[in-house]
C-alpha cells in the first residue's frame, strides 16, 4: 500500500493509497487532532464518530502504521468523506485546512514529491551514479522535470539564503569536481561530503530535497545503512545543517542516531520523502 504523510502546522495527517478502490484514504483521527489541536486524538475521536451516526456509513477501515511501529486498523475518509468531516467537526481551522488540502494537490512541491515517489517505484533509482555530481542531477532532475526548467542544470547564478551565501558561481564547477572525490569509506567521510554539497548547493531551488536521497545512496553502497528521516526533528534538522559550516558534529550526531539497517523498505523510503519535503515547508 502506498502511503503519504502530509504535514498541516505540524501535525501529520497520514493517507493511504488503496488499490482495490484506487483512491486516496485520509486518516480521519489525524483530520480531527489537526482542526482541534486535541492532546489525546484517538479518545476525541472515538467520542465524536459516536455522536455523528453518518460517520459510521462513510468510514472505511485500513491498516495505518502508529507512532508505536505497529499497523492498526484505522477508519480512513475518501475525498468525499474529507470534507464531510471538515464540516461536521468544529474549528476555526476548517477552512484553512480544507484549502490547505486542495493546494497540496496542485502545488509544485506536491508534484515533485509524487515525482520522488516515482523515482523509487519506477526502479530509476537502480541507474543513479551514486556519489556523483551527474548522480545528484539525475535525482533532481526527475523529480524536478516538467516543474522548473532548470531541472537538473547546475546554476549560473550565485544564490543565497537567510544572510549564508552559497558557493559563488564563478568556482562552483571546481568545487563539485573536488566533492565528487572526496572519500565516502566511512560514516563521518560520508557526512562530511553531504554538508560540502550542501554548502555548493548546485542547483537554484530542490537542493535540500534532492541532496537527501543523494546521502541515502551513497550510505546504502558504502555501509548498507539509510536514515530515517522520521527520527530527526525538524528544527534539530535545520539548524544543525546551518552549523555544519563551520561545525558538522551535530548535523553527524543526529544523522547517527537515526541511521537504519533496514534498507529494503519501501515504506521507509516513503516516509523519508514525507519527512524530506516537511522539513523545506514554512513555519
Amino acid at each position: 500500500m502506498k502511503t503519504s504523510i502530509r504535514f498541516f502546522e505540524d501535525i501529520p495527517v497520514r493517507a493511504a493509497w488503496d488499490e482495490e478502490t484506487s483512491k486516496w484514504w485520509f486518516c480521519a483521527m489525524d483530520i480531527a487532532c489537526a482542526l482541534t489541536k486535541s492532546k489525546n486524538p484517538r479518545n476525541y475521536w472515538a467520542r465524536f464518530k459516536s455522536r455523528n451516526h453518518e460517520l459510521m456509513t462513510i468510514c472505511h477501515q485500513l491498516k495505518l502504521r502508529a507512532k508505536d511501529g505497529k499497523f492498526y486498523n484505522t477508519d480512513v475518509v475518501d475525498e468525499t468523506g474529507l470534507h464531510t468531516v471538515i464540516a461536521l467537526i468544529p474549528s476555526k481551522k476548517s477552512e484553512v485546512f480544507a484549502k490547505w488540502m486542495k493546494n497540496m494537490e496542485t502545488s509544485i512541491d506536491e508534484k515533485s514529491k509524487q515525482k520522488a515517489y516515482e523515482l523509487f517505484e519506477s526502479g530509476f533509482i537502480d541507474n543513479i551514479d551514486v556519489g556523483t555530481v551527474i548522480g545528484l542531477q539525475q535525482i533532481h532532475g526527475y523529480i524536478f522535470g516538467g516543474l522548473y526548467d532548470f531541472a537538473g542544470q547546475i546554476r549560473l547564478l550565485n544564490i543565497a539564503k537567510e544572510g549564508f551565501s552559497f558557493a559563488p558561481v564563478m568556482f562552483l564547477r571546481e568545487n563539485l569536481i573536488k566533492i565528487e572525490e572526496m572519500p565516502e569509506n566511512t560514516f563521518e567521510d560520508i557526512v562530511a561530503k553531504y554538508v560540502e554539497m550542501n554548502v555548493a548547493h548546485p542547483f537554484m531551488e530542490g537542493n535540500g530535497r534532492s541532496t537527501r536521497i543523494w546521502l541515502d545512496l551513497i550510505l546504502k553502497k558504502r555501509l548498507k545503512q539509510c536514515v530515517d528521516w522520521s527520527l530527526i526533528n525538524k528544527n534539530d534538522y535545520l539548524n544543525a545543517m546551518r552549523e555544519s559550516v563551520v561545525n558538522p558534529a551535530r548535523i553527524s550526531r543526529l544523522l547517527r542516531d537515526a541511521l537504519t539497517n533496514d534498507i529494503d523498505s519501501r515504506e521507509l523510503m516513503m516516509k523519508g520523502i514525507d519527512y524530506s519535503y516537511y522539513y523545506e515547508t514554512e513555519d
